[in-house]
């Protein structure tokens, strides 16, 4: 395993594959949208400016950083807001403003492993190997944090499902 600086399109590659994954991924931690964007914008900026050297797997990498800053930023005076309709970060296909809320305080509930390992593998896309090796876990581990995390979700949107 290598460590290396990413080049300007890698970072562009990376935000476009993932940077609303991420946005949704700090907003856990920061419940205010423009915060979580904030943060996002921050790691790549880091990125972008060639101060860090990264491992063979940036994706895990990128997720760790927008973890750790989301946390400072919650710690040096974010503070937690009521989820207001103005700052959902999801958008429902159909308009459903409350449900894409419910998504997000469904989100913020779960235990942070469990809502790690569903936004990488439902908005970054990423296999669930994947998701072990950014987690730092075994598979059966990863699976298990996925599955969990289905199953509490779909309990608290049951009320939002289509007929």
């Amino acid at each position: 395993m290598g460590e290396h600086r990413l080049g300007a399109e890698e970072v562009r590659g990376l935000y476009d594959g993932h940077g609303p994954a991420l946005v949704a991924y700090a907003s856990t931690f920061v419940t205010d949208r423009a915060a979580a964007e904030d943060v996002v914008h921050q790691v790549f900026l880091r990125l972008l400016s060639k101060e860090v050297v990264i491992p063979d797997m940036p994706v895990a990498y990128v997720y760790r950083a927008v973890r750790n800053a989301a946390l400072n930023a919650r710690r040096s005076g974010w503070r937690d807001a009521p989820l207001d309709p103005e700052n959902c970060v999801f958008e429902h296909r159909g308009g459903n403003r409350e449900a894409a809320l419910a998504l997000q305080k469904a989100l913020a509930e779960l235990p942070e492993e469990q809502r790690e390992a569903v936004i990488m593998r439902m908005w970054s896309g990423l296999t669930l190997e994947e998701v072990a090796a950014v987690s730092g876990v075994p598979l059966n581990t990863a699976a298990s944090r996925y599955r969990y995390a289905l199953e509490k979700l779909r309990g608290k949107l049951q009320p939002y499902r289509r007929k």
